[in-house]
């Protein structure tokens, strides 16, 4: 079954770095590694436009609506590294806002595939834009790769930063600017 071909496979890695999967200590660890990975690349039996439909309000505000601060944990497509980072989110509204704790669910939602940071902030801030129909929205995410940090590169503490700004956010430089104002003197920001 898929389970123990997983399970083999895991096996075979350890071999190749020249472990010895039938160490005491590594009896469980195909079995741990294919629970990890079914709970760490959940995401893709997840729906992010279900998580924001679920929870769409018809509001007549149009006043800015910020999530900051979204913790996630994100795994490189190229190296198959963790990226651990922050994404900041903002909105203008158009007759519809979404309930607070959808935003960092549908970011986990992303990030619980395999990614490159740029596409998972283009990602999300499409799902947004599809599912507010919002008048702008901003995304930024900040993020530490360990393809950077623990291979042979060794940049620690470097950290990559993408951001993607549409409607009022780029085209209008009063609110891009209030979204950087409002970014920068929230607590944790700096």
């Amino acid at each position: 079954n898929k389970d123990t071909k997983f399970e083999n496979a895991v096996k075979s890695m350890m071999l190749h770095v020249g472990e010895n999967p039938k160490r005491e200590g590594l009896l469980e660890t195909p079995k741990r590694v294919r629970k990890a990975y079914e709970f760490i690349y959940g995401g893709y039996k997840e729906n992010p436009k279900e998580i924001l439909q679920k929870a769409l309000f018809t509001t007549t505000n149009d006043e800015m609506v910020l999530v900051k601060d979204i913790e996630f944990y994100s795994t490189c497509e190229h190296h198959l590294l963790p990226i651990i980072g922050k994404a900041h989110i903002a909105y203008i509204p158009d007759g519809k806002v979404v309930g607070l704790s959808k935003i960092p669910r549908m970011v986990n939602v992303f990030a619980r595939r395999l990614q490159i940071q740029e596409e998972m902030t283009e990602q999300i801030a499409d799902e947004i834009e599809k599912q507010t129909e919002a008048l702008g929205v901003a995304v930024i995410i900040k993020a530490e790769h360990f393809c950077m940090t623990a291979r042979g590169v060794k940049e620690h503490e470097s950290e990559m930063m993408t951001s993607v700004v549409r409607g009022m956010f780029r085209d209008e430089p009063a609110t891009k600017a209030e979204f950087f104002s409002l970014l920068n003197n929230m607590k944790g920001m700096k």
